[in-house]
C-alpha cells in the first residue's frame, strides 16, 4: 500500500534542489505489521507459502546513479533511466524482464482513463456516480512536538490524516474511506538532494500525464467537490518539512467521518488468525469488498454507508459500543543505511533473462 508514501513524496519533489550528479543509495524496509488483512493473511498462510511470507518484512534497495535509479527487492527490479526513457521491469523469479518507454507508458495510463470513462458512461443509470456525487475531502497535518532518533537521525513527529467523504446528492446516502500517516521527519538526510533532483527530472519527463499524487486527478473530476478537495490537499501537505525516515500507514473505514488514531496514539491489538468459521462467513475478497465498499468506483461511495465490522485489528470506542474505526491495513515503512555510493550491479539485467512484451503496449 503506497498511497501516503506517494503523497509525501510528491512533497519532496517539489522541494527545488541542487544538481549534484553524485552517487547515493539507501534500504527501505516495508511491513505489513496490523488490521483485518493481515489476520486472514495468516488463516491463509497455513495452506500457501506465498500468503505466509506476504506478512514478512520487504527489504528494497533504492540507488541512484547519475540519471538512472533503481529499486531492487528480493523478487523483483525496477530501473528507470531518464536518458534512454525506458523504465525495465525485471521479474527475478520467472527470470523475464520488460522495457518500457516513458511514452508507451503515457499511451497506456491514457487508454486506461479512456477505457474508464467509456465504461462510466455504459453503466445503467443508477450507478453512474459523476453528476450527482459529491466529494469531501478532509485533510489535517499537525506537527506533534514529539522526536526520536530513528536510523541514527534526529526526528520530529507529524502525522497526517485524510478522510474521503461522499455522499449522493439524490438519495443522501454516503460513504467513507479515512487514511493516517504516523511520520517521523528528518530535517536533512545527507545524500538525499539526489533522489529528489531525480524525481525532479522524471515528472518533468513523463509531464503531468504521471504524477506522483496519491489521488489520480483525471479520476476525480467526474465528482463534485474534487478540485477543491485536491487544492485544500496540496495546502495542508505545505505544511510537512523534511524526510519520511519512518512512516506507519494505516488505512480504513470510520464511523461519521471520524479519523482514524495514529500509531503513536493508539497502538492496534496484536492481529490474531480468523478461526475457520470467520472466513468461511466472510472471504478474503467481501472482507475488503465490504470494508471499503470497493475502490474501482472510488470507494462505493453513493452506496449506503454501512458502519465498520468488529475485528481483531480494530479499536472499539468503549465497552459494548459501535467501533469508532476499522483498520483494514497498517504498514510500517522505514528508511536506513544511507550510502553516498552506488554500485553498477543494480542496474545490470542478469545472465540468461528472457525479454517478454509489455502486456497492453503495442
Amino acid at each position: 500500500m503506497k498511497l501516503f508514501k506517494s503523497v509525501v513524496l510528491s512533497v519532496a519533489v517539489a522541494v527545488s534542489a541542487t544538481p549534484m550528479f553524485a552517487d547515493f543509495s539507501y534500504t527501505e524496509t516495508t511491513q505489513m505489521t496490523g488490521g483485518s488483512l493481515l489476520g486472514v493473511m495468516k488463516m491463509a498462510g497455513h495452506f500457501s507459502r506465498q500468503a505466509r511470507e506476504a506478512g514478512g518484512p520487504i527489504v528494497t534497495t533504492v540507488t541512484v546513479k547519475g540519471n538512472r535509479m533503481s529499486r531492487v527487492s528480493p523478487t523483483s527490479t525496477e530501473i528507470i533511466d531518464l536518458d534512454a526513457e525506458t523504465i525495465t521491469n525485471i521479474d527475478t523469479q520467472r527470470r523475464e524482464y520488460t522495457v518500457m518507454t516513458f511514452q508507451q507508458m503515457k499511451q497506456q495510463i491514457e487508454a486506461a482513463e479512456a477505457k474508464a470513462a467509456a465504461e462510466q458512461k455504459k453503466a445503467p443509470a443508477e450507478q453512474q456516480q459523476s453528476s450527482n456525487t459529491k466529494v469531501d475531502f478532509v485533510v489535517h497535518v499537525r506537527n506533534t512536538g514529539q522526536s526520536k532518533e530513528v536510523s541514527g537521525l534526529s526526528t520530529s513527529e507529524s502525522i497526517m490524516t485524510m478522510n474521503m467523504n461522499a455522499t449522493d446528492t439524490s438519495s443522501g446516502q454516503t460513504g467513507s474511506m479515512a487514511f493516517t500517516n504516523d511520520m517521523w521527519m528528518a530535517p536533512e538526510v545527507p545524500g538525499y538532494d539526489e533522489m529528489k533532483e531525480f524525481y525532479q527530472k522524471f515528472a518533468q519527463k513523463m509531464g503531468t500525464v504521471f504524477s506522483s499524487s496519491a489521488i489520480n486527478p483525471a479520476m476525480l473530476a467526474q465528482y463534485k467537490g474534487a478540485s477543491q478537495g485536491l487544492r485544500d490537499m496540496a495546502e495542508e501537505m505545505s505544511k510537512l518539512k523534511g524526510t519520511p525516515i519512518l512512516q506507519v500507514m494505516r488505512m480504513g473505514t470510520t464511523a461519521n467521518g471520524q479519523t482514524i488514531p495514529a500509531a503513536s496514539e493508539a497502538p492496534l491489538p496484536q492481529s490474531q488468525s480468523p478461526s475457520a468459521g470467520d472466513v468461511a462467513k466472510e472471504s478474503a475478497t467481501d472482507s475488503i469488498a465490504s470494508k471499503l465498499g470497493g475502490l474501482g468506483g472510488f470507494g462505493g461511495f453513493g452506496h449506503k454507508k454501512q458502519q465498520p465490522k468488529q475485528d481483531s485489528a480494530q479499536a472499539n470506542s468503549g465497552s459494548g459500543a459501535q467501533p469508532a474505526y476499522a483498520v483494514l491495513m497498517e504498514t510500517n515503512t522505514q528508511m536506513g543505511n544511507f550510502s553516498r555510493t552506488a554500485s553498477d550491479a543494480s542496474f545490470a539485467i542478469p545472465a540468461g533473462f528472457k525479454q517478454i512484451p509489455v502486456r497492453g503496449v503495442n
